[in-house]
């Protein structure tokens, strides 16, 4: 077997040095270096933001989201939405595992989920068999190759594996809110209702603990209906979160002018930043969990007002974030349900 790099680096076609996150084109030939793992594909967990571009581009259209998504491959060797940059996970059974990953506690037939995004995962599609388009997730017959660094999980037994990868894609949105969330905190969750959003409520109810305070804020209706059925938010407040004025003073009211102590931004939409920065009080934690969110936008936004606070770019990565968010649905029967009712 060829030698590789730990990074991945060997696969980098475009920019040449960059790593295979930001390049353009990388490797996507299926013949494995020594430290790679090949894996036989079933379904594509494709990101939020990176998703609702895809269908707003292609206006829902199924077959065009298909289009849109092998072009992408074929281009890039990966699948990241150049519009997003972001990419989503995969599932899927492990075919062929180099030779100097041999002690690693994994075989063929092995049935995994990346924890690494797809955009930067070598993969080749050689059909799309179904779109999902409510859940995000697309059925394919393809492979594709995880690096030394890459990590991932394999399945659990007791978890359907469509409903295991939705929760595991968000697994750093619960993860850090455990470690950021403490007793008595004030926690406002911004877009509760969807499954990153769920998954954070549970984490800052339990963390907040009862002398704390969980605010659940929603667009949609439907975001609202579910943060309402989960039982963990203390206030409820529905509105915009690209409106920051308007955002701030539902926060201001709900919290007697205090703010929030710790924010948590889940949305898939762009220039919620605003929005997020007002609500956090001074000296406070905001953690932009969101593909969509603006590193200009929220540096330059909180200069702009005068706020004072930490500002945490989402890592979708934090340690036993895949225990983390899988431990959820063992604690909390409600959301388990729920969670299977839209992912199984």
């Amino acid at each position: 077997m060829r030698e590789g790099n730990r990074f991945g680096l060997h696969r980098v076609i475009a920019p040449e040095g960059v790593l295979p996150q930001p390049a353009t084109r990388i490797d996507n030939t299926m013949e494995i270096y020594d430290n790679e793992i090949l894996i036989n594909v079933e379904t594509l967990n494709i990101d939020s933001a990176s998703f609702r571009q895809l269908k707003s581009v292609s206006a829902g259209d199924v077959e065009k989201i298909k289009s849109m998504i092998l072009e992408i491959v074929r281009e890039r060797g990966k699948m990241q939405n150049p519009v997003t940059g972001s990419g989503g996970m995969l599932i899927g059974t492990v075919a062929e595992v180099g030779s100097r990953l041999k002690d690693r506690d994994l075989k063929v037939g092995d049935k995994i989920v990346s924890l690494v995004s797809l955009s930067l995962t070598p993969l080749k599609i050689d059909q799309i068999t179904r779109v999902m388009a409510d859940i995000d997730q697309v059925h394919v017959e393809a492979q594709a190759i995880l690096f030394e660094s890459g990590i991932y999980a394999k399945l659990p037994d007791d978890v359907e594996e469509t409903l295991a990868l939705a929760v595991l894609d968000v697994a750093g949105a619960p993860a850090q809110t455990a470690k950021l969330v403490g007793p008595g905190d004030t926690v406002l969750i911004i877009g509760a209702g969807g499954k990153s959003g769920l998954l954070c409520l549970h984490e800052a109810k339990k963390r907040a603990g009862i002398s704390g305070t969980v605010i659940g804020m929603s667009h949609s209706d439907t975001g609202i209906g579910r943060v309402k059925r989960a039982g963990l938010a203390d206030i409820v407040i529905q509105g915009d979160a690209s409106k920051p004025v308007e955002l701030y003073d539902r926060v201001m009211e709900a919290t007697n002018g205090r703010l929030a102590d710790v924010v948590i931004n889940n949305v898939n939409i762009p220039n919620t930043e605003m929005g997020s920065i007002l609500s956090t009080r001074e000296n406070g934690v905001l953690y932009f969990f969101s593909m969509a969110t603006s590193f200009t936008k929220a540096a330059l936004g909180a200069e702009g007002v005068g706020k004072d606070i930490n500002m945490i770019i989402g890592n979708g990565y934090t340690k036993n974030h895949a225990d983390v968010a899988l431990q959820i649905l063992k604690e909390n029967p409600v959301l388990r349900e729920m969670f299977e009712e839209l992912y199984t």
